[in-house]
């Protein structure tokens, strides 16, 4: 028995949760076919979403074929739920993605198979929904060809497309697949022109190769509500996507893609494991890099753990299980030195919201409810203010509905959100160095005495504290206090947003034994930052989206022109048949206005998307 980890991936809407339903309903998984709208799928299983009829958190369930055990992850398809997508394509062995025959290829489609061709992860595509009037072929195909990748082939066709009697029948390997594959294959294109030509074997071998590598597509159709195609989909995944290797390491190396909390509070831990074993009573070591940059450890001792469809244990290399009794565990943490090709690569969060509890007495209640959140999305950054609330991190307003339904409903607090402002960010221009002796600050004497110089990290590091000075000068508390009054003190910057890409190095310190405390280096440390701060300088820088915008084929004028009015920079214009495809960046600021002038401009036929692509620095007026 060996195990594949395979993610369903779509546009939302397109029959990813269906299928999911169909695939563990037909192996015997489960006993009754569960429907979107009714809400009483197997992987759906919140109440927001059976209410809404989206998937929000990634959820994994397993089957059987043959000698070979299928783990199901069933992703989010809302573009405010990517981050969930990309944690669980870390823990992958293959993907399949789906397009519905009737919409196509779609904005979030785009984006998916963009990240599934950077991580060159297996993935079959299937078109779902061809007994639905309005499907498409031939045309969707060439759709396929010329938005999402080119090396694409059927593998199998369909009799009665766009009618409820629609059937599927798998293709022979012949001329098409041959010739799709010799594109990217130069001993088939040598078969193919000079001959003799490939055999059904060859293209076989051939088309499990690439499938394995990630450079070639399968493309099945089929449909999830009426079981047509889905035997073939199984039987092409266990045939073309081979299992993750394993080494002869007995270290166990994992990865937490998805934390859930239980009735009683505590977390059960989601664990893809690469390389040894885990089994209950152990204790483990997980390592965690923080939002500044610095690396944490976090400890604890198995409880329970329940394999995914093997029952309590051990979980072995190549499986999935659910943890519980690791009380500080959290989304991306790491066991031993997984393999990091397939990180994911987040652009952080544009939108930041505060957050208060409606009714005043439930606001320890409300504080502790988000800090439980944001172990299952670290990316939402929750943190305090000065006026009592909790500022979070989003990609969306979907997003900020659906974190307001889970408040009232899983913590009983209701809270109001302010409405969503762009992040920005400041980082360092140069160096700045400051030192306070004793000093006097607001009618208080603080018995400490503090160096600081801050200066530009690299990109993306976040920040970083470092020591100059002799290591034991200080007692470890007096060490700590400083450190984290620096970190905590760089979310408000020169220009009021939060520092990121710093170090600060301590180059000074001392204190009065026995007068010196904590709280004298806690309370002198914002001043000796802030002095050192002004004299490095700081640059502020906005967030940008990457965009992608369809319109008709009259209307691509008067949208470059909206767009340029509004500081867009293009990287390009495509046209097709039926619609031409603008993409570009834009200030995150603008995606609104953006996008709201968009149906006046193309009849209503525009379709716009958008997600975070980074930041630059903000430009004069």
């Amino acid at each position: 028995m060996h195990t594949l980890n395979i993610g369903i991936l779509a546009h939302v809407d397109a029959g990813k949760t269906s299928l999911t339903e169909r695939l563990l309903f037909d192996h015997g998984a489960i006993d009754r076919l569960g429907s979107v709208d009714a809400g009483d799928t197997r992987t759906d299983d919140g109440a927001i979403e059976r209410r809404r009829g989206i998937t929000i958190r990634s959820a994994v369930a397993a089957f059987t074929v043959g000698d070979t055990q299928i783990n199901l992850i069933d992703t989010p398809g809302h573009s405010d739920f990517i981050a969930e997508v990309e944690r669980a394509l870390e823990v992958l062995d293959g993907a399949v993605l789906v397009l519905s025959a009737v919409e196509g290829v779609q904005a979030q489609t785009r984006v998916l198979m963009r990240t599934l061709r950077r991580l060159r992860l297996p993935t079959l595509v299937f078109v779902n929904k061809i007994d639905r009037p309005g499907a498409r072929a031939e045309d969707l195909l060439q759709d396929i060809r010329r938005k999402l990748t080119p090396h694409v082939a059927p593998i199998s066709a369909v009799r009665g497309l766009g009618t409820p009697g629609a059937r599927v029948t798998p293709l022979g390997y012949g001329d098409e697949l041959a010739e799709s594959l010799a594109d990217i294959d130069a001993d088939l294109l040598a078969a193919v022109v000079d001959g003799p030509a490939p055999t059904p074997d060859d293209l076989h071998e051939a088309l499990a190769a690439h499938t394995a590598d990630g450079s070639f597509h399968p493309v099945l159709f089929g449909s999830a509500l009426g079981g047509q195609g889905v035997s073939d989909l199984v039987e092409s995944v266990v045939r073309l996507i081979p299992p993750a290797p394993t080494t002869a390491s007995t270290t166990p190396r994992g990865t937490v893609f998805a934390v859930r909390p239980g009735p009683g509070g505590e977390r059960t831990a989601y664990l893809r494991l690469y390389d040894g074993e885990v089994t209950e009573r152990q204790r483990l070591t997980f390592r965690r890099r923080e939002a500044d940059g610095r690396t944490r450890e976090v400890s604890g001792r198995v409880t329970r753990l329940d394999v995914t469809g093997g029952g309590s244990g051990p979980l072995t290399a190549g499986n999935i299980a659910a943890l519980t009794g690791l009380a500080g565990v959290r989304v991306g943490d790491r066991l031993g030195d997984p393999p990091s090709d397939r990180a994911p690569q987040f652009a952080p969060p544009t939108l930041e919201t505060e957050v208060s509890a409606r009714r005043p007495e439930q606001a320890a209640r409300l504080r502790s409810a988000l800090l439980a959140l944001a172990d299952q999305d670290p990316l939402i950054h929750a943190r305090p203010t000065d006026a009592g609330t909790t500022a979070l991190l989003l990609y969306g307003e979907v997003q900020m509905e659906v974190l307001a339904a889970t408040l009232a409903q899983d913590f009983g607090v209701e809270a109001d959100f302010a409405p969503g402002r762009v992040r920005f960010l400041e980082r360092p221009r140069g160096v700045g160095e400051a030192v306070e002796e004793r000093p006097w600050h607001d009618g208080t004497r603080y018995w400490a005495t503090i160096g600081l110089r801050v200066e530009p990290g690299p990109r993306g590091s976040g920040g970083v504290f470092t020591y100059e000075t002799q290591l034991g000068a200080l007692p470890r508390a007096f060490h700590s206090a400083i450190e984290e009054t620096v970190h905590t003190s760089m979310r408000t910057g020169l220009f009021g947003a939060a520092v990121t890409d710093y170090r600060v190095t301590l180059v000074r310190s001392g204190f009065v034994a026995p007068l010196s405390t904590a709280a004298d280096f806690r309370g002198l440390t914002p001043y000796v930052l802030r002095r050192a701060l002004e004299r490095a300088r700081t640059r502020l820088y906005e967030p940008y989206h990457a965009f992608e915008t369809e319109v008709p084929l009259d209307a691509p004028a008067p949208v470059t022109a909206h767009l340029a009015a509004l500081g867009a920079e293009f990287t390009g214009t495509t046209g097709g048949s039926t619609a031409w495809v603008i993409t570009g960046e834009i200030a995150a600021r603008r995606v609104r206005e953006a996008e709201l002038g968009l149906p006046g401009l193309t009849h209503g036929e525009g379709v716009w998307w958008s997600k975070p692509s980074g930041d630059r620095e903000l430009r004069p007026g």
